[in-house]
């Protein structure tokens, strides 16, 4: 039996303990990050792609205020979800079957769909920085913040793709995650793949304002936090039973 010295001890606590607050913090973050979508008019319902200039226009014109609130709170706030994501990869770290490269790759499609996501929120703030510009400026705008914000889904597919592959690589005697969640992984990346449409079609499920598009790639993402929620909470306790620290 492996005797372990007082300053390993204390490196365990600490590391499991910085992981429970990461943890535990998420809800309110998800929770603010939810009232920030709510508030945004441009959301329930969503806008139509087949706005005239002069109709987006004249949503901006009317609604600047609820859309300088959410999106100000969106660059603020929209940031403090990486670090949920990057609790899942340190859970990939540990797992005994595979390379670490899907936990790196992983990373890096979390950093770039945040970069996405960010420049969209600056693309409907700058639609509503001056209201009273040219109808077809402030359309170009939001055309770009609505295409930026649903249209570029592959690093986010491939965040679920690598969480799959990752759970099928490691050891299945020992598991990190059960195996069900590289199914599950699997089905959301299908689920929200066809979002990539939003740039090509302004009609039908696949619009950015389409029950694909937009209600599914959107409420997919979101059972997805809320099911990682409970795994990691389960893989942390284990941890902690497994370093003693429980």
């Amino acid at each position: 039996m492996q005797v372990r010295t007082e300053s390993e001890e204390q490196s365990a606590y600490s590391r499991l303990r910085a992981q429970q607050v990461i943890l535990w913090s998420s809800p309110v973050v998800a929770a603010v990050l939810l009232i920030l979508f709510v508030a945004f008019p441009g959301f329930f319902p969503p806008m139509s792609p087949n706005a005239s200039a002069a109709e987006v226009a004249r949503f901006y014109a009317d609604n600047t205020p609820m859309i300088r609130f959410s999106m100000v709170g969106f660059n603020l706030c929209g940031v403090l979800i990486v670090p949920f994501f990057v609790l899942i990869m340190a859970q990939m770290m540990r797992m005994k079957g595979q390379s670490r490269i899907f936990a790196f790759s992983y990373l890096t499609a979390i950093v770039a769909g945040t970069t996405l996501f960010a420049l969209s929120n600056i693309f409907f703030a700058t639609a509503a920085f001056r209201p009273g510009r040219g109808d077809e400026l402030v359309q170009v705008l939001n055309d770009l913040a609505w295409i930026v914000f649903i249209a570029p889904i592959g690093m986010v597919v491939a965040q679920f793709v690598l969480l799959a592959l990752a759970v099928y690589f490691d050891d299945d005697r020992d598991p990190i995650f059960p195996t069900w969640l590289g199914h599950y992984s699997l089905l959301t990346a299908v689920a929200m793949a066809p979002s990539a449409g939003a740039a090509v079609f302004r009609d039908g499920p696949l619009a950015w304002d389409g029950a694909i598009s937009f209600w599914l790639r959107n409420g997919a993402f979101a059972l997805f936090f809320v099911v990682m929620f409970f795994l990691l909470r389960s893989a942390l306790g284990r941890q902690a039973r497994e370093e003693g620290v429980a």
